[in-house]
């Protein structure tokens, strides 16, 4: 009796042994690839904010650049454009161990604690359209020499206002750093002589939301009647101005250019609203940024200047020197008038 229960506790013991190794097993995969069971690398963008259209490009771009790489495309983008509300979105993405994280910021500085960490677990950080600060990103994506950018704009209002009057800059966030640049470049463009008789009467910030963009519209007009050209160098604000001026019936007095999305602004161009104004292209943006994370991932770069990859459809592009970091450029920015935003406009 006492044989047959010696042998019964046996094998007893030896089946609870084989249900523990079992249930304590652990999961395939790498610490950054949680959640990811067919192996694929996950790569998240975090926009501004929700119901922006160059937005919703941008990520179009990013997540067509990821697929065709074979991963997955997380994309995120939080209702307000607040740098606490990305901040949240970036733990949210650390605790889901993401792969890479591209960023555009709603503020250069504040986003730094949550993206160091993020690179601290392993996830490989860039920053697109807006950058973060150097030490909170590993490479920027720009869409063109942002000095280019800002001169153009200034060229182009006083080409259309005869190079004299009053004129306004109508911008997203006061904290965003791509504008900030770009505005920093149009007043240095005005201290040339040739702009003496142009004034720069204020920067008004529409929080790249569509009815704060009308409500600064109406009151720069309201508070500078003499008023003669408009510059919005983002997509909400350039097509909100276009509204009010079209809805004011001031074609041809209060001038209007900036950086705009071609299906948005063809109706204001079209009507003469707005004589020209210059984008490059959101989705190659995207893509372009998809690419540099997928090289940084797969340790094809290292993000360091003078590193060069492949990205897809663009070719090859080389990371080049910003300030104390490194950003990789897409391009110069494109003018759209008359001519061609027929044809672009069913584009983007």
């Amino acid at each position: 009796m006492k044989k047959w229960f010696a042998v019964f506790i046996s094998i007893f013991m030896v089946f609870s042994i084989l249900a523990a190794c079992t249930q304590s097993a652990p999961s395939s995969g790498g610490d950054n690839n949680e959640g990811s069971k067919d192996g694929k690398k996950r790569f998240a963008i975090v926009f501004k904010n929700t119901g922006n259209p160059y937005g919703e490009k941008m990520m179009e771009g990013y997540k067509k650049a990821i697929e065709e790489l074979g991963h997955e495309a997380i994309l995120k983008a939080p209702d307000q454009p607040t740098a606490e509300a990305q901040i949240q979105m970036i733990e949210e993405l650390i605790s889901q161990k993401v792969d890479s994280i591209a960023i555009a910021g709603n503020d250069p500085d504040a986003l730094e604690p949550a993206l160091k960490k993020a690179m601290d677990h392993g996830i490989k950080v860039i920053s697109l359209d807006s950058a973060v600060n150097t030490n909170s990103r590993i490479v920027h994506i720009n869409q063109a020499d942002p000095e280019r950018i800002g001169r153009i704009q200034i060229e182009a209002i006083s080409e259309m206002i005869g190079g004299k009057g009053q004129i306004a800059v109508l911008s997203a966030t006061s904290q965003a750093t791509n504008q900030n640049t770009w505005i920093e470049w149009m007043k240095k463009e005005l201290e040339d002589p040739k702009y003496k008789d142009i004034e720069l009467v204020k920067v008004a910030y529409g929080d790249d939301l569509r009815d704060k963009s009308v409500s600064e519209t109406e009151a720069l007009l309201k508070s500078y009647p003499d008023l003669k050209g408009i510059i919005a160098p983002t997509t909400v604000g350039i097509a909100a101005a276009g509204k009010v001026l079209t809805d004011k019936g001031l074609k041809d007095k209060v001038h209007l250019t900036g950086l705009g999305l071609p299906s948005e602004m063809a109706e204001y161009i079209e009507s003469g609203v707005s004589d020209w104004m210059y984008l490059w292209n959101p989705i190659d943006v995207g893509y372009l940024a998809g690419y540099a994370a997928d090289a940084l991932v797969s340790s094809k770069m290292t993000g360091k200047v003078g590193d060069k990859f492949t990205a897809g459809d663009l070719g090859e592009k080389e990371v080049v020197e910003d300030g104390d970091g490194a950003q990789v450029m897409l391009g110069d920015p494109f003018k759209f008038d008359q001519e061609n935003i027929a044809e672009w406009k069913e584009v983007y």
